[in-house]
């Protein structure tokens, strides 16, 4: 699990860039993921191209920083091979391999000059969750 927390004092328009950024970045992630789950013999240098594709098809993905892009695509790598390690290690294990959801939890203090927290927690979604909640 991924967690970041910062505190941020910013107006409305702000707070929307930084949630379709995160949605952008997850997006990316979860592309990559799909495209290694359907392509044979994908290694991490593969996602990394991929990122450019995504750029070129998507307008609102070339928003979205090169960098941040590949990071993104680094961060699926990440998941692949740990998963692999983890079924290496523990071979009765089932795991599934899934995309992220972001869960952002934010506190507000009221008092004039405080600062707002915003929590970003990146949660594993498996298949079958019920995600009403």
């Amino acid at each position: 699990m991924l967690v970041l927390e910062f505190k941020v004092k910013g107006k409305s328009h702000q707070y929307a860039a930084i949630e379709e950024s995160i949605r952008t970045a997850q997006f990316v992630r979860n592309k990559a993921l799909r495209y290694w789950m359907d392509n044979r013999g994908v290694n991490k240098y593969d996602l990394n191209k991929y990122c450019r594709v995504l750029a070129r098809e998507y307008d609102w993905a070339r928003e979205l920083n090169s960098t941040a892009r590949q990071a993104s695509a680094e961060r699926a790598w990440s998941s692949i091979s740990r998963f692999f390690e983890n079924c290496r290690q523990q071979p009765a294990r089932k795991d599934i391999l899934g995309s992220r959801k972001t869960v952002v939890l934010s506190s507000t203090k009221t008092p004039v000059g405080s600062y707002s927290t915003l929590s970003i927690l990146s949660l594993p979604t498996r298949k079958g969750s019920d995600d009403s909640s």
